[in-house]
């Protein structure tokens, strides 16, 4: 499985903020574990830090790491959610897996870690509606 150890942190500048962190990796790949073929998708995290931000080139090691691995969407998601809590501590966090379709399916998988703080920009009053990443997608997302 793909190592923790590969996420670094660095200092949170505005620790004393509670502000919207997104970013979206477009080109995340893991394997089906059942038939082995590629699975394609976007992983959108997004967060409030505590006292320390994902640094992204490790971030993106991080998820290449799971080039080769056969694993489930759900497992993906679940794992770095997992990892990331682990490593960052946030004070909200929510991941999102879009994957490519496949046999005229396309799966989406979000996992929230926390509340978000009251008065973060994205807090709308409306917890329930989340707006995916779909400008940003490729065609056939």
């Amino acid at each position: 499985m793909p190592d923790i150890k590969l996420l670094e942190c660095f200092e949170n500048a505005n620790p004393q903020r509670d502000y919207f962190i997104e970013h979206v990796a477009e080109e995340f790949t893991s394997v089906c574990p059942v038939t082995g073929h590629p699975d394609f998708g976007i992983v959108t995290l997004q967060y409030v830090a505590d006292k320390v931000c994902v640094e992204l080139k490790s971030l993106k090691l991080y998820y290449q790491s799971f080039r080769n691995e056969g694993i489930f969407y759900e497992a993906v998601t679940n794992q770095i959610a997992n990892d990331l809590a682990a490593a960052m501590k946030p004070r909200w966090m929510m991941i999102q897996t879009d994957w490519r379709g496949r046999g005229g399916i396309r799966s989406t998988i979000r996992v929230e870690v926390g509340a978000p703080p009251a008065g973060t920009p994205f807090d709308d009053d409306d917890e329930d509606t989340f707006e995916s990443p779909g400008a940003s997608r490729p065609p056939g997302y």
